[in-house]
C-alpha cells in the first residue's frame, strides 16, 4: 500500500489562545477544534497531516527543516511571526516543498503592519479572513499541489 502523502500543518505563536483570545477577530473555535476539522478534511482528500503549534520561533524553523525528508508540503499560520520572521522565510524556501499560508482573520483590513507577509514571498497561496474553515480550504489546495505537482508560482 502506497503511503498517504503528508501536509505538516504548523501553527504559531498565540494560536494555543484561541477561543478566548479576541473573539471579536479571531472567533471561539478554539485551536483543537480547528484540528479536529482538519484531520476530517484531510481523510476526505486522502492525505496524512502532522497538527502543530508553537510559540517558538526556534521550534517552528526546526521542523521546517525536519520536513523536507517527512513531508509533502507545509501549511502554515505563523501569527505574527509571519510580519517579521526572515528565518521562518529561509526555512520555508531551503524546504523546498510547496507551502500554504493562512490567516484566521483578513490581515489587509487590519493594522498596516499585518499587510507584510514574509511567508507569503515562498507561498504558493494565501487564505486569510475565513476563520478556522481556511484551513479546510488551505487542505484542499495542498492536497491539489501534491497531486499536480504544481507549485503556483
Amino acid at each position: 500500500m502506497a503511503k498517504k502523502p503528508t501536509i505538516l500543518v504548523l501553527n504559531g505563536p498565540n494560536l494555543n489562545m484561541l477561543g478566548t483570545r479576541e473573539p471579536e477577530i479571531y472567533g471561539s473555535e478554539t485551536l483543537g477544534e480547528i484540528e479536529t476539522r482538519c484531520h476530517e478534511r484531510a481523510a476526505a482528500f486522502d492525505v496524512e497531516i502532522e497538527f502543530r503549534q508553537s510559540n517558538g520561533e526556534a521550534e517552528i524553523v526546526g521542523w521546517i527543516q525536519a520536513a523536507r525528508g517527512s513531508a509533502d508540503g507545509i501549511i502554515i499560520n505563523a501569527g505574527a511571526l509571519t510580519h517579521t520572521s526572515v528565518a521562518l522565510l529561509d526555512a520555508l524556501q531551503a524546504a523546498g516543498l510547496p507551502v500554504v499560508e493562512v490567516h484566521l482573520s483578513n490581515i489587509f483590513r487590519r493594522e498596516e503592519f499585518r499587510h507584510k507577509s514574509y511567508i507569503s514571498q515562498t507561498a504558493s497561496g494565501l487564505v486569510c479572513g475565513f476563520g478556522g474553515v481556511g484551513y479546510g480550504l488551505a487542505i484542499e489546495a495542498m492536497a491539489g499541489l501534491i497531486a499536480g505537482g504544481e507549485s503556483g508560482h
